[in-house]
């Protein structure tokens, strides 16, 4: 049928419409077609038997009133403000998108349905994530897939600069909107600490000018009030945090018993952030942080004196008093830009930190035959600037870098005894002062493009170059590429390749003057101390994750990595002072296999994780003095594990919201760090076992709520050491938490 013929229908339509149930049926024929054009179809319309009757108008009341389409109530200032941060917050999440890299992540809500909840440390979340092992967890010591330390923290997408001290402990998880773990082969992006990215996005949802204020404690004379507020004045969003913490439980156990003795803790941490919206296409924000402790060091009974000094040979070493001071404050200036598909951070940051360990000096010197002071402070600066823009549909630009500039400082005021010809002790205390201080610089470069070759498909390449000038000058270009594809709904595979550059922390790498130590109790019996290395890798990555569309709410996900290493970097804390010091292995190889899966439906939610990993390293290439000249034989004809390495590590948990009330529990395992010599043997496996309970109460006259909790922290009180004193690195032995109970409350404000 023509384009003509359709009105002629349309009104044989409307002819229809006006005829009666009993008219006449239509006909119609269609003219056969001339010259190949379709010819008018012939419409014949019967009239109506009998004519319709006019319909009667209906007759409209005058009420006098308008009626109108109820309006939707206008938007306060401050959600206006949230929807503009919104789209801040997209475009910065865009700069920094992790692509091809295996990100684990935790939202302020899973947070708060842990155990604890929010009054539980960064570092005891992070322990959920698949691959990711406890330590020295009272100081926020904790191993990715076995890599002793190299975690880089970001706040709002900026590399925070290292310090004399992890960031473990530092930050307040009510502070984290979410928290991602980054791990795998990382794209260029990612630089210098690459075992982890511990990726923290502020709270989004915290400006509505409220906040709360709480108090939780309980076993080992634990208190630890804490206070939030956020809210919204013009332009302007504002949020900050502030908590206390005092236990006599500061740092672990050396024993099995219930109580440590000489462990008080104080500490002190608070947060502010502030954020302004310039312009519809500027943002300006500011983060700051502080966070000071003050902890004695724990007591180990019944140790035998080995040295006289000052007269005395017998000291009961449950009344050594040894104290350890630390301070971290860091800040952050990011200004943001996105106008035009290009989007733009550009950030100064500083940090300052210190490190102070006070010895008992009579004490120190009977057991160990040498008493130090160690002071360590760093002070770092830097600026950093991070883009992307896209190019085309299919092509996504982004580049960036980062310069550091560092001040360190280390001093060791020693007191130690001299040694006669024959290598025996005198009682005759003398001091030495080994000081070292240093400007370094760091200075980082990458580009990188997202090329999506298919809807399902994307290749992410790039090159990063790092440069490293401190204790040692030296630098690398590094290749990254990671692929992603989506073969099926549900379904992820990644996979990719990283070519790494680690720098030392500029603080562990401060080298030793052994010419002030000799023929003294001090002098080491291998008298090297070649300089610390930077740590150049390969990393292969590969693995899938899953949703099962047959259980809706079930995912899994399985990863598995291999890494080759040239001068391993690894720390060890060689004396009485809970600080380490760095060196290198020459070779090294750290190859595994991570598992995960979660199922959430509804309120109920529940997890599991499995990793299973193996770290070897062989020949120790720096800083050998640290070592005894039998075990540093034996591994340089020998691969061994290192000290944090650990063949199994798992973690669990679950939780439910029945009628305002939440159950919740968390486990983890291990199968226990290496020990003995040259790491030849390992400490028993364990699991700890954690339950909670909190509820919301609306009390009569009140418009906000009140939040009751109650936790059990190492449910079937499991006796387990973490450390047993010895091992590569290992100066005292650290048992795990005992049962405790704890029980808080909270007001909303």
């Amino acid at each position: 049928m023509s384009a003509f013929a359709k009105p002629n229908l349309a009104a044989a339509g409307a002819a229809l419409m006006l005829c009666s149930l009993g008219s006449r049926a239509l006909s119609q024929t269609s003219a056969p077609a001339e010259n190949g054009v379709t010819a008018l179809p012939q419409i014949e319309v019967v009239a109506p038997r009998r004519a319709q009757p006019p319909r009667r108008p209906r007759a409209r009341v005058a009420t006098g009133e308008r009626r109108e389409t109820p309006a939707v109530p206008p938007q306060t200032e401050a959600e206006v403000i949230a929807g503009k941060n919104e789209k801040f917050d997209e475009a910065r999440h865009n700069i920094f998108a992790p692509i091809g890299a295996n990100p684990f992540e935790f939202n302020h809500q899973a947070i708060e349905a842990l155990p604890q909840g929010t009054n539980t440390t960064l570092d005891k979340v992070l322990l959920q994530a698949p691959g990711v092992s406890q330590d020295s967890a009272a100081s926020g010591e904790l191993h990715v897939r076995n890599e002793h330390a190299n975690l880089q923290y970001r706040i709002n997408g900026i590399a925070l600069p290292d310090g004399v001290g992890g960031f473990g402990q530092i930050f307040d998880t009510a502070l984290i909107g979410n928290v991602s773990l980054i791990t795998g082969a990382l794209p260029a992006q990612f630089g210098l600490r690459t075992a982890g990215v511990v990726d923290i996005q502020t709270r989004t949802g915290a400006f509505n000018n409220s906040g709360s204020a709480g108090v939780y404690g309980g076993s080992r004379q634990t208190v630890t009030p804490s206070l939030e507020y956020g809210g919204t004045a013009g332009q302007t969003q504002y949020f900050f945090t502030g908590r206390y913490f005092g236990s006599a439980l500061g740092l672990e156990n050396p024993t099995p018993a219930p109580n440590a003795i000489h462990d008080n803790t104080q500490q002190g941490k608070g947060f502010a952030y502030l954020s302004t919206i310039i312009d519809d296409s500027t943002r300006l924000s500011f983060i700051a942080g502080t966070a000071t402790s003050q902890y004695q060091i724990p007591n180990n009974p019944g140790q035998t004196p080995q040295f006289t000094a000052f007269g005395v040979s017998n000291f009961n070493s449950a009344l050594l008093n040894e104290n350890q001071f630390e301070q971290n404050q860091f800040g952050v200036l990011a200004l943001q830009k996105s106008i035009n598909g290009f989007d733009l951070q550009l950030s100064a940051f500083s940090r300052y930190s210190v490190i102070h360990f006070m010895p008992d000096v009579i004490g120190d010197l009977v057991f160990n035959g040498v008493a130090s002071d160690v002071y360590r402070r760093s002070v770092a600066n830097g600026v950093q600037g991070d883009g992307s823009y896209r190019l085309t549909d299919a092509h996504t630009l982004r580049a960036g870098f980062q310069v550091t500039g560092e001040q360190s400082q280390v001093t060791n005021s020693s007191i130690v005894l001299p040694v006669d010809a024959m290598g025996n002790p005198v009682d005759a205390p003398f001091g030495i002062v080994d000081s070292s201080a240093k400007l370094g610089w760091l200075f980082s470069t990458y580009i990188q493009d997202e090329w999506k070759i298919t809807s399902n498909l994307t290749l992410n390449s790039g090159l990063r170059f790092d440069q490293m000038v401190q204790y040692v000058n030296a630098n690398q270009f590094s290749p990254r590429i990671n692929l992603t594809w989506k073969p099926f709904d549900g379904t992820t595979i990644h996979a990719g390749y990283a070519r790494n550059f680690t720098p030392p922390q500029q603080v562990l790498a401060a080298p030793a003057n052994l010419a002030l130590v000799q023929n003294t109790t001090q002098q080491p019996a291998v008298p090297l101390n070649d300089p610390v290395l930077p740590e150049r890798s390969n990393v292969f990555n590969v693995g899938v994750d899953q949703k099962i569309h047959a259980i809706p709410g079930l995912e899994a996900g399985i990863d598995g990595y291999y890494k080759s290493a040239r001068d391993l970097l690894d720390d060890g804390q060689f004396g009485a002072a809970y600080v380490l010091t760095a060196f290198n292995y020459d070779r090294a190889q750290n190859v595994g296999v991570e598992l995960k899966s979660s199922y959430t439906n509804g309120n109920f939610r529940v997890y599991a994780n499995l990793a299973l990993a193996k770290q070897i390293a062989t020949q120790v290439v720096s800083n050998q003095f640290l070592f005894d000249p039998d075990e540093l034989a034996y591994i340089a004809s020998h691969y061994i594990y290192t000290d944090h390495a650990q063949l199994l590590t798992a973690s669990a948990g679950a939780s439910y919201l029945w009628n305002g009330t939440r159950f919740s529990a968390s486990m983890i395992y291990g199968s226990g760090l290496r020990s003995g010599f040259a790491n030849t043997d390992h400490v028993p496996s364990y699991t700890q076992v954690n339950l909670g309970l909190s509820r919301e109460y609306l009390f009569p006259g009140w418009t906000k709520p009140t939040t009751l909790r109650f936790d059990v922290v190492n449910v079937f009180d499991s006796i387990y050491e973490i450390r047993n004193g010895s091992g590569i690195g290992v100066f005292a032995p650290q048992f795990g938490p005992r049962r405790g109970f704890y029980f808080g409350i909270s007001q909303k404000l």
